[in-house]
C-alpha cells in the first residue's frame, strides 16, 4: 500500500505512538466538546453538508449502511432519518466518542436501528459484501493508511454498493482560500484550546487538511483501487467536498 503525506500527519508530534493510537487518544480527550465545536467552527453549516452527502444515496435505497469513523454518530443518525434503511452500523476507535453517540441514539429511541461499535477502519470486522453503502464523514484524513482503509471499505461493500465520503478541502478562489487558511491555522486552534483545552487536536485538523490528497487526487486513488463511477462535488466554495464511488460488479 502506498503511503501519502497525510498518512504521516499526527496529532502529537513528540509521541512515538502510531497515528491510529494518537488519533484515538485525541478524540477521547475532546469528545465532550466535539459536537459543540463542530457546529461553532462551521457556523452550523456542517448539518447541511451531511444532508447533501447522504442524499447521494437516495437512488440506491440502501438497506444496510456502515458509517466508518462514526464519532458521536451524527452521520449515522442523519442517514437513518433520511434513508430509513433496515439498519445503520457505525464503527470508531474512540470509546469516548462512541459513548456520546450511544446516548444520542438511546435518547432518540433508535437502539434497534442504529448500533455503534468499537472498530478499526483499516481492519473492518465484517465479512465481504456485507453493506449496500458505506459512509465516512470527516474521517478519511484520520486513517493511518488511506489506501488500506479504502480497500477495506470496498471489501465489505456489496457489488454495486456505494461509498460516500464527506471531507474538508481547500478552496481554490484566492480570497476565500486565504481567509480559510488563516481561519484554520490561527482561529481554529485558539478556539479549540479555549473550549476543549486541547490545542493539538485543532492544529492537527489544519495540518491534515493541508496534506490530504483532495478532489481529483482522491478520485485518482479511488480509481486505482478499482472503484468505479467515481466523482466529487464541492460545497460552500470548496471548503468541503463530497466524494462518491461504487464497487464494481466484476470486482
Amino acid at each position: 500500500m502506498k503511503t501519502y503525506d497525510h498518512d504521516l500527519v499526527v496529532p502529537f508530534k513528540e509521541s512515538k505512538e502510531s497515528k491510529k493510537k494518537q488519533v484515538e487518544k485525541m478524540f477521547d480527550k475532546i469528545a465532550f466538546r466535539y459536537d459543540f465545536l463542530n457546529k461553532f467552527l462551521s457556523a452550523g453549516i456542517d448539518k447541511r453538508w451531511r444532508k447533501k452527502a447522504i442524499n447521494e444515496l437516495k437512488s440506491l435505497h440502501p438497506e444496510k449502511i456502515l458509517d466508518v469513523a462514526t464519532g458521536t454518530g451524527d452521520f449515522a443518525i442523519t442517514s437513518y432519518k433520511i434513508l430509513k434503511p433496515e439498519s445503520v452500523t457505525g464503527i470508531d476507535i474512540s470509546e469516548g466518542m462512541l459513548g456520546l453517540g450511544r446516548n444520542k441514539i438511546k435518547n432518540l429511541g433508535l437502539e434497534n436501528k442504529i448500533q455503534l461499535l468499537n472498530g478499526d477502519s483499516e481492519a473492518i470486522f465484517f465479512p465481504n459484501d456485507s453493506f449496500d453503502a458505506v459512509t465516512v464523514a470527516f474521517g478519511v484524513r484520520n486513517f493511518e493508511n488511506l489506501e488500506k482503509g479504502l480497500s477495506e471499505i470496498k471489501r465489505v461493500l456489496k457489488k454495486g454498493g456505494k461509498l460516500v465520503v464527506l471531507e474538508f478541502s481547500k478552496p481554490s478562489a484566492p480570497v476565500v482560500k486565504n481567509f480559510y487558511n488563516f481561519y484554520l491555522k490561527f482561529i481554529t486552534p485558539k478556539v479549540g484550546r479555549l473550549i476543549s483545552k486541547n490545542n493539538d487536536a485543532y492544529q492537527y485538523l489544519n495540518d491534515s487538511v493541508q496534506q490530504f490528497p483532495e478532489k481529483g487526487n482522491f478520485i485518482q486513488i479511488l480509481n486505482q483501487l478499482n472503484y468505479r463511477n467515481s466523482f466529487y462535488k464541492t460545497l460552500s466554495l470548496g471548503i468541503c467536498t463530497i466524494y462518491c464511488a461504487e464497487k464494481w460488479f466484476c470486482w
